[in-house]
């Protein structure tokens, strides 16, 4: 049984896959177009972003029975048409959930307390105390949208520091015992008590762009935004306007509208300079799930779900 993997893997899931019998074509490096010259061979593909499973690569896949995203977005696969086809998909957000915490974590701790701005002024031989003076999360109300692998994990992290944490996740409810520490509310007990909301959802037709003027506007005091999880949720245009109102006092985004800066058009290019050059703004290159720890544990984990449905 053949299985291609498309993506740069830990050796431990190339390493058990074969142990376990299976033939193995690591191709790390390989465009779509070369995917799809030679999918038709396969049982199985594990794939990350770049490798996008439409209707097209799909219907050339013949022979495929399971696809494994490393990681967890499932915005490049075409579910509804894999469904059709019997195609099962998974994915291994258990294995990069911790990551993706610790870095939203990180995030927070350091646009509250102007870590970035004052690392690089003292560089620049500025000594600037008063102006970097920060904010305590003790006492503050945070809210987070989506209680998946990340929201909870993520949860797990504030539990801490005293902070009240509120909790919407539309297709989740009567949160486990663990949580009782959180607050289960819909939107607008969110939008009348946040000072910090921190998104955790995925990319659908639903989510696009959900943070947009109208949404920020909603908030009675202004806030805080951390996005861990897809840039395509929040309207860049929008952020720009709610930070330049101070309607968003501050911004650290791991994920972006357009991921590929080389292929910004003109009005992209404005916007994210505009963006950038603000310092109340944290911006990281998608690397919140992207730890060493993480890849050994998306490896186990995709071994384990390839197991599950591929018998020899």
């Amino acid at each position: 049984m053949k299985i291609l993997i498309t993506d740069n893997v830990h050796q431990l899931l190339i390493d058990n896959l074969e142990k376990s019998g299976f033939e193995i074509t690591y191709l790390p490096e390989i465009t779509w177009d070369e995917v799809f010259d030679i999918i038709d061979d396969y049982c199985a593909i594990v794939i990350n972003t770049k490798t996008k499973m439409n209707k097209k690569m799909l219907d050339k896949a013949k022979n495929l029975k399971v696809i494994v995203r490393l990681g967890s977005g499932l915005d490049i696969i075409d579910l509804d048409y894999a469904h059709k086809k019997n195609i099962i998909v998974e994915r291994t957000p258990e294995g990069n959930r911790n990551a993706v915490a610790e870095h939203s974590m990180g995030l927070l701790l350091s646009l509250l307390n102007n870590i970035v701005t004052s690392n690089i002024e003292v560089r620049n031989f500025q000594w600037n105390r008063e102006k970097n003076r920060g904010l305590e999360l003790e006492g503050k109300t945070i809210g987070l949208i989506g209680f998946g692998n990340t929201g909870t994990s993520f949860a797990k992290k504030l539990k801490c520091f005293d902070l009240n944490i509120l909790v919407y996740d539309k297709y989740k409810q009567r949160f486990q015992e663990e949580f009782r520490y959180v607050s289960e509310t819909g939107m607008n007990r969110l939008f009348e008590e946040c000072d910090i909301l921190s998104l955790h959802i995925p990319l659908t037709k639903e989510t696009f762009h959900l943070v947009n003027e109208e949404f920020i506007n909603k908030f009675k005091k202004n806030i805080y935004l951390i996005n861990t999880s897809r840039g395509k949720i929040i309207d860049t245009k929008d952020l720009i306007k709610g930070l330049e109102s101070g309607k968003i006092k501050g911004a650290a985004l791991d994920v972006l509208e357009n991921e590929k800066p080389w292929t910004y058009d003109e009005e992209e290019k404005m916007n994210y300079q505009k963006l950038f050059s603000m310092e109340n703004v944290i911006v990281t290159p998608h690397i919140a799930g992207w730890t060493l720890e993480s890849k050994e544990k998306i490896a186990k984990f995709t071994f384990e779900k390839i197991m599950k449905y591929c018998k020899l």
